[in-house]
Formats: C-alpha cells, sequence, structure tokens
C-alpha cells in the first residue's frame, strides 16, 4: 500500500483545529477489494475446433468467479469446415464478434477473442493482460444508467443518464451459468474435452435506449435454467455502459 503524504499547510490546519478541542472528522475507509457497483462484461469468442481456444477458455472461467465480472462465452460457426460442427456455436454468435472489428479498429476476426466491456481486446486472453483489463474497466464507469429487474421476473427498467452519440440499445443475452465440457470428435481438437463456461444460447435486442428511463420487456419464451445478461450498449462504437444479471427462474 502507497504512503500517504499530507501538505505541510493541511497538517498545520489539522494540528490547529485539534488544540481548539475540534472534532477530527471521519475517516473515510475504502474497502478495495470490493467489487465494484458496475461489473465488467468479459465477452469470450471462442470454438470447439480451435486449437488454441481451450486454453482461453479455462482463463475467462477463472475470471468468472470473481466478483463484479458478467462472463460470457459466445461459439462462433466458422471453423465448422476443419471438420468438427460445433455444438453451441450460432451464425449470430460469429455476427456480434464481427460487429466488434470496426470500432476495436481489427482488419478481421480471429479465435480465441475475449472483448472487455465492448471497449477493448485481449487476444487469445492472457492471464496478466486480461486481469488488467478487467481492473482497468472497473475503474472507468462514471454514472451509468442503473438497470434493476422487476419482482414479476418478466421486465428490466433501466434509468436515466448520457445516452451515447447515436444513441444504445438494451441487449438480451441468454446463457446457462457454469462450466459445460464437450468431447471432441474430430477436427483439431479431436479427442479432447474441451470446458466452457457461461455458455451464451441466444442474444436479442429489447429496444433503444437514449437517455431517458425505460421499461423493457424480458424474453418469455427462455429456459428456466438460464439466466439473463442485460446490457446497455452503444450502437456506435459498442462500448458496454452498464450490465447485470437475472439468475434462472
Amino acid at each position: 500500500m502507497r504512503g500517504l503524504t499530507i501538505p505541510a499547510a493541511a497538517l498545520a490546519a489539522a494540528l490547529l483545529a485539534a488544540t481548539a478541542g475540534a472534532q477530527p472528522a471521519p475517516r473515510r475507509v475504502v474497502h478495495r477489494d470490493a467489487p465494484p457497483p458496475e461489473p465488467v462484461v468479459v465477452e469470450l469468442f471462442t470454438a470447439q475446433g480451435c486449437a488454441g481456444c481451450p486454453e482461453a477458455n479455462a482463463r475467462v472461467e477463472a475470471v468468472a468467479a470473481e466478483p463484479g465480472v458478467i462472463a460470457l462465452t459466445y461459439a462462433v460457426d466458422y471453423w465448422d469446415y476443419l471438420g468438427w460442427e460445433d455444438t453451441f456455436a450460432k451464425p449470430e454468435f460469429s455476427q456480434r464478434q464481427r460487429a466488434y472489428r470496426r470500432p476495436l479498429r481489427l482488419r478481421d476476426v480471429s479465435t480465441p477473442q475475449v472483448v472487455i466491456d465492448g471497449r477493448r481486446q485481449v487476444v487469445g486472453a492472457g492471464g496478466a493482460a486480461l486481469q488488467s483489463a478487467i481492473d482497468e474497466e472497473a475503474a472507468r464507469r462514471i454514472f451509468p444508467p442503473e438497470i434493476e429487474f422487476r419482482e414479476s421476473g418478466d421486465r428490466v427498467g433501466v434509468g436515466s443518464g448520457t445516452a451515447p452519440a447515436g444513441g444504445a440499445e438494451i441487449v438480451a443475452v441468454m446463457y446457462t451459468p457454469g462450466p459445460q465440457t464437450v468431447e471432441i470428435q474430430r477436427g483439431d481438437n479431436r479427442g479432447r474435452s474441451v470446458r466452457h463456461t457461461n455458455v451464451v444460447r441466444s442474444v436479442r435486442t429489447l429496444g433503444d435506449w437514449t437517455g431517458q428511463p425505460g421499461l423493457y420487456a424480458l424474453p418469455a419464451a427462455r429456459d428456466p435454467d438460464q439466466a439473463v445478461a442485460i446490457l446497455v450498449q452503444s450502437k456506435t462504437d459498442r462500448r458496454i455502459l452498464n450490465g447485470a444479471v437475472l439468475p434462472p427462474r
């Protein structure tokens, strides 16, 4: 922990107040190990046919256990040509990854890729780089719109705030919490047991957010074993302003 340096003028003022019988102001205690008030969203784009992906899967699973992190695993389908059809992949997940290409100034997409809060990427999910990115993004949020699920479980409220240029949208990401293991029978990972965590099953846009508070209907036909992550996401630069999770029913 860094030492606390007190300017001379401030120290003199404090001593003068003490001699006058004044009560010292209570010190503010900051718990640095407490989770941030708004979570950091970690999106992993992976594939069961990608030889380099199992290691990234494991690293994302490790940070998924941290308080203040929403970790989501999207299986992309463009590795299927190698002989193994990914059991979790959907074309819309590949499209979501491609939507980050221009904002992140990338020539093309690749796997494994981790996108943090829609703002930055970590290629291959290197352990130290991933943790550093999460820590930095946790300190970045300033007055994001609040997200609150209704007790009925069928709607979510998003509060007011400053909308980004071009507006934002409310995205519902349905996923299966926890780890899942798949035995790969063909392709580069043939014979391996590939483990995933928080596997995304579907993604749906609930509506636009322009900075004014609004109430949005959650997808009704979702599996009761699935959780729902709500993301307030910019339409243009794709940064995520805030996120929250509704656990399985």
